[in-house]
């Protein structure tokens, strides 16, 4: 914990936001263009593969089955997060992507999980999930459509269509 400077720690916040912009782009345009459902497919896979990444941690730095299967349960809960994000609402998703940096830092960063854990992953989760949270709560209503729908004016009444 004491080679975390400043420097560091905000380098690490500012990547994680940045690179979680192409996940919310295809997100965003695939709830646009396609169906919405291939916009919450994309944010459940990265948000089950990013609790997955502990357990890739846990496994290569020779954690222990004990650790290994704390990392699995997370995933277990995430999975289940993303798939009720995917199957019901989508806030389930902003949910699971909302809790994930309390994982890394209270258990990886400052917690007794922190000697396997890489501490630029655990920090730059914090705005990566977060950013990626935002955007679901930003972009969904209750019902579950995508809310940042361009608008297509109609003719109005009367009015002879362009050529």
């Amino acid at each position: 914990m004491d080679t975390l400077s400043s420097t560091f720690v905000s380098n690490f916040l500012v990547g994680g936001a940045v690179n979680s912009l192409p996940v919310v782009a295809a997100a965003f345009l695939l709830s646009r263009f396609g169906r919405d459902i291939l916009g919450r497919a994309v944010l459940a896979f990265f948000l089950c593969a990013a609790g997955a990444m502990y357990v890739v941690f846990a496994v290569g730095a020779g954690a222990g089955t004990g650790w290994t299967l704390v990392e699995l349960a997370q995933v277990l809960v995430l999975g289940t997060m993303a798939l009720l994000g995917l199957r019901r609402s989508p806030y389930w998703l902003a949910a699971g992507w909302a809790i994930h940096p309390f994982w890394g830092v209270l258990l990886h960063l400052v917690g007794p999980g922190n000697h396997f854990a890489p501490a630029s992953y655990a920090i730059s989760c914090i705005t990566w999930d977060w950013v990626v949270a935002l955007y679901i709560v930003a972009a969904y209503r209750p019902g579950g459509q995508a809310r940042f729908r361009f608008r297509r004016s109609a003719p109005e009444a009367g009015a002879a269509l362009p050529a």
